[in-house]
C-alpha cells in the first residue's frame, strides 16, 4: 500500500525508538485454556475457540439481551485495537471482538487463505456464540470482511459500521504495494515493517502521542511474519464489493479519519453515495486508525448510531 504523506525527522525518530525498544518476538507466552479468561487483556476475559480447524481468540462482554456488535480489526492489528470501544459499548451492548486468523493471538494455519476464509471464520464464530444477527463494525481490512459477509450472508447482518475502509479491490499499484510489504517483512522482520507502516497510517498528531504509538507497536509486533504475509496475499486478491453497495438495506454508518491517507475520504464518500440511507461521520485530525487516534469522537458516533438507528 503506497505511503503518500511526508514525515518530519521527529516523527520518524519517535517510531524508530519504539521499533528499537519494543519486543516483536511474537505472541505472548501466557498459556491459554479454552473458554477461560486470560490474564493479559484489559478489556474483558479473552477466550479461545476452535473455528474451521484453527484456534481463534476473542472477547465477548456485555448483556446478552442487548443488540450485538462485532468488532473486526484492521491490518496488521488485532482485537486489542478496540480496547476503548469495548469499554465504551459494553454497558449497553453485547460486544464481541476477535483476532482474525493469521493475526493477534489466533492461529495462522498454513498461511494460505483469502478474505472468503475470513468471512467463513466470522460466520462460524457467530454460530458458535449462538448469535443469529449482529452489527458488524469493521475498520480497513475489517470493513472488507464486513462488506463481503453482508454480501454473502445478509440475514446475519443487522447493521454495518464501515470505518476507514473501501469497497474497491486493489489496483495494480495496490497489489504491488502489498507484494513489496511481503518482501520487506521477509527481509527485515515485523519490527521494521511496523515502524514503516505506522509512519503512513497515523496522523501527524497521533505520531507524537507516545502511549498510542507504544500500543500500536505492541499490537503489530504480536503478529507472526507468516500470518502477516498470508493476510497481505488475501487482501491483494479480494473481490470488489462496489456493485453490492446499492443492495444494502440495513442501517449503515461510515466513519473516516480526516487525515486517512490509506483509505481517504473519497473512498468513504463513494460508499456513502451508493448505500441508500447511510450516514457518514468525519473524524477530525485522525488518520487511518480513527478509533484509536480519536476514541472519544469515534465512540460517540458509534453509540449514537446504535441508539438511534439499531435500537430505535
Amino acid at each position: 500500500m503506497p505511503i503518500t504523506r511526508r514525515f518530519n525527522s521527529s516523527d520518524l525518530s519517535l517510531l524508530h525508538s519504539f521499533a528499537s525498544n519494543r519486543s516483536c518476538s511474537g505472541p505472548s507466552t501466557v498459556k491459554y485454556r479454552s473458554h477461560l479468561p486470560c490474564s493479559d487483556t484489559s478489556v474483558g476475559g479473552l477466550m479461545r475457540i476452535i473455528v474451521n480447524g484453527l484456534k481463534l481468540y476473542y472477547v465477548d462482554v456485555g448483556p446478552r439481551s442487548r443488540p450485538t456488535i462485532v468488532l473486526i480489526h484492521g491490518f496488521p492489528m488485532g482485537s486489542e485495537m478496540w480496547q476503548s470501544q469495548i469499554q465504551a459499548l459494553r454497558q449497553r451492548n453485547r460486544v464481541v471482538a476477535y483476532d482474525l486468523r493469521g493475526q493477534g493471538r489466533s492461529e495462522t494455519g498454513d498461511g494460505q487463505f483469502t478474505v472468503e476464509f475470513l468471512v467463513d471464520d466470522l460466520i462460524a464464530l457467530l454460530d458458535a456464540l449462538k448469535i443469529d444477527g449482529a452489527v458488524l463494525c469493521g475498520l480497513s481490512m475489517g470493513g472488507y470482511v464486513a462488506l463481503r459477509a453482508a454480501e454473502r450472508h445478509p440475514d446475519r447482518v443487522n447493521g454495518l459500521i464501515l470505518c476507514d475502509t473501501k469497497s474497491e479491490a486493489d489496483t495494480n499499484e495496490g497489489k504491488l504495494g502489498r507484494a513489496g510489504a511481503i518482501k520487506a517483512i521477509k527481509k527485515d522482520g515485523v519490527r521494521k515493517f511496523a515502524k514503516s507502516f505506522l509512519g503512513g497510517a497515523l496522523s501527524p498528531s497521533a505520531l507524537s502521542d507516545l502511549s498510542l504509538v507504544s500500543l500500536a507497536m505492541k499490537i503489530i509486533c504480536r503478529n507472526r511474519p507468516l500470518g502477516l504475509c498470508g493476510t497481505l496475499l488475501a487482501l491483494a486478491c479480494r473481490t470488489d464489493t462496489s456493485g453490492f453497495l446499492p443492495k444494502i438495506k440495513v442501517p449503515t454508518l461510515i466513519v473516516v479519519g480526516e487525515a486517512d491517507n490509506i483509505t481517504p475520504f473519497e473512498c468513504s464518500n463513494r460508499m456513502h453515495s451508493s448505500i441508500q440511507g447511510s450516514k457518514m461521520q468525519l473524524i477530525r485530525n485522525a488518520g487511518h486508525f480513527s478509533n484509536m487516534e480519536k476514541p472519544t469522537q469515534f465512540n460517540q458516533s458509534v453509540a449514537n448510531f446504535l441508539t438511534y438507528r439499531i435500537e430505535a
